[in-house]
Order: C-alpha cells, then structure tokens, then sequence
C-alpha cells in the first residue's frame, strides 16, 4: 500500500506542479509583478508548505530530531538537488542583485541559527567540537535550545523580507512594462496546483516514512534523507518545470525562497510552539548547510549564472552529502 501511496504522490506533484508553475507566471505577468518576485514568495511558500506541517507537526508532539532535520535537510537539497537538476535542465539565471540581496539573506538566515546555538556547542572551542564529531559524540554531548523568543525573532526576520519584497514591487522601475490580460484560470491553476502538490508531497513523504520505518532506520536519519527530500519534491518538481519552461526566475526564487521559509518561518514557528532542542549532530548540519551555501553562492557569481556543469557538480555535492549522513 505505501508503494502506491508512493507512485499516486509523484504522479500528483508531477501534473500539479506543472499547472501551478503556468499559473504563478502567468499571474506575474498580469498583475505586473516580476515572476522573480512571484518565485521568491508564492511559489517558495507554497511548495515549502510540506516541511511546514512535517516540523510543526513534530514540535508539537516533541520530535525535535524531525523538525531541525527535516528544515536543515530540506535546505541542502534546495540548494544542491533542486538547483542543480534544474540547471541541467536550462541554465538558470543568477542577477548579482538576486545574490547581493535575496541569497545574502539566505546565508543571514544560516548565520542567525549559529548564532543563537554557538555559545553552547562552540563554549570549548572548535576543537572540541571537532573531537566530539569524530568520536561519535553527537547525541550524549551538550544541548542548545531554540527558545520561544528567538523563534519570534525569526518570524519576524520573515515578515521584514516579504515586507521589503512588496516594497520593491510598489517601485514603478520594477513593474513589468507590458500586463497580459488577467483571468480567472490563472488564480484556479494555482489553487489546484499548490493543492495537489500538498497532498503529493503528504502521500511521498508518508509512504517514504513507512517503508523506511520497516527497514529499522534511526529518526535523524530519516529526517535528513527521506523526510527532507520528501518535503523538497514540490521544490524539486516546480523548479524543474519552471526551468524547462526557461522560467528561470522562478526556479530560482523558488529555492532561495524555500530556504528562507525553512529557516525562519518554520523553525521561528515550531521554536514559538515549542523550544527546539538541538544536538551537536544538528549543529553539524547547520555548519554543513551554511558552507553549502557559500558554494553554491560563488558557483552562481561566476558569470551570473548556474551553468549546467554546476549543476551536474551540485548534484554530485549532494550525493556525497547523503553518503556522509548515511555513513557518520
């Protein structure tokens, strides 16, 4: 029953994916609004709705392994697997203004979470988390904690981005020159598409976690394997439509977004319901994620642009990556 569960879920998040991503762009381009903009808010929300409910849900109920996995997991395959399959695809634009701002926020983001977890895990210097790392002590070492009020902080980290996003449409210079004709369709294709994209990813993300639940694998395991990628594929699907329609804006919007919404909506949510409880283990991926980044940032610099030979390296990052989580 989960395998079907598994194959209903792509086919959904296939078709949905490709209604949504037509009708994301097509609003843009009738209301005005960059599909940049369109990328970074709508389509980055929407698709990270999955991780949203996969993390809340576990801080609720005191799975702290789930929630930081899953957000820290479901960023490194933003970054590596969804970027980079959908530069394989069609080379996807990088404007230095995007990096200088959006993605700049992105690494800010990965810098708040060090920096509200750091004086725990870095109080015996760097050595001894490193010697802590190699020794296996990842579980049994010293804890940090997410409070309440630093995950209200991060929510309103969030708030003042999309703020300073309906800032920059509001400019008259960032408008799009020639509206199409608005129709209802469009805002139908969304509903429909973000909708079945949901319950796609739902059905993967639940009949992933059974079938591994059978073969006995540990729950930080799953959360930054199958669980990150689950909650990833409407990233991952939306992206790699919208690049193969040379939407590359929102390709990209999509993922930087999605990290922004991971870190501080997600997080910032679940640490407001209930502390996060990290392990050094957790403060390893934070590290892993925010070195990523910076990867990822100086291959897009390069002549403005994730070439398909980034990609196909990226997505080799990734596959090393997962060796290293499967391994340590």
């Amino acid at each position: 029953m989960q395998y079907i569960g598994l194959v209903v879920g792509f086919i959904l998040l296939v078709k949905c994916a490709d209604w949504f991503v037509d009708g994301s762009s097509n609003l843009a381009a009738a209301m005005g609004v960059p599909t940049l903009v369109i990328g970074l808010t709508v389509v980055s929300f929407g698709t990270s709705a999955p991780e949203a409910a996969v993390s809340i849900s576990a801080s609720l109920v005191g799975q702290n392994d789930i929630a930081v996995g899953n957000a820290m997991g479901s960023n490194i395959c933003n970054l590596l697997l969804v970027l980079g399959a959908s530069a394989v695809f069609y080379p996807l634009k990088a404007d230095k203004k995007v990096l200088l701002k959006d993605y700049m926020f992105s690494i800010l983001a990965a810098l708040v979470l060090i920096f509200v977890t750091a004086d725990v895990f870095l109080a015996d210097g760097v050595g001894a988390l490193l010697h802590r790392i190699r020794e296996g002590e990842t579980e049994s070492g010293p804890v940090s904690y997410i409070t309440r009020s630093e995950g209200l902080v991060m929510l309103a980290f969030i708030i003042a981005y999309v703020y300073s996003l309906v800032l920059g449409v509001l400019d008259r210079e960032t408008a799009v020159a020639e509206r199409q004709t608005f129709r209802w369709r469009y805002l139908l294709l969304i509903a429909v598409g973000i909708t079945g994209i949901m319950v796609g990813g739902d059905l993967v993300v639940d009949s992933s976690v059974k079938i591994a639940a059978s073969f006995g694998v540990s729950t930080q395991l799953v959360a930054l394997t199958i669980v990150a990628v689950g909650t990833s594929l409407p990233e991952l699907v939306t992206s790699v439509v919208a690049a193969r329609k040379h939407e590359t804006d929102i390709a990209l919007g999509n993922a930087i977004g999605s990290n922004l919404f991971n870190i501080f909506f997600i997080l910032g949510s679940a640490a407001a319901v209930s502390p996060l409880r990290l392990t050094v283990l957790a403060f390893t991926d934070i590290l892993v994620m925010t070195v990523l980044l910076l990867v990822v940032l100086m291959l897009a610099w390069r002549g403005s642009v994730i070439s398909r030979g980034n990609g196909i390296f990226m997505l080799l990052l990734y596959a090393a990556y997962l060796f290293y989580v499967v391994m340590r």
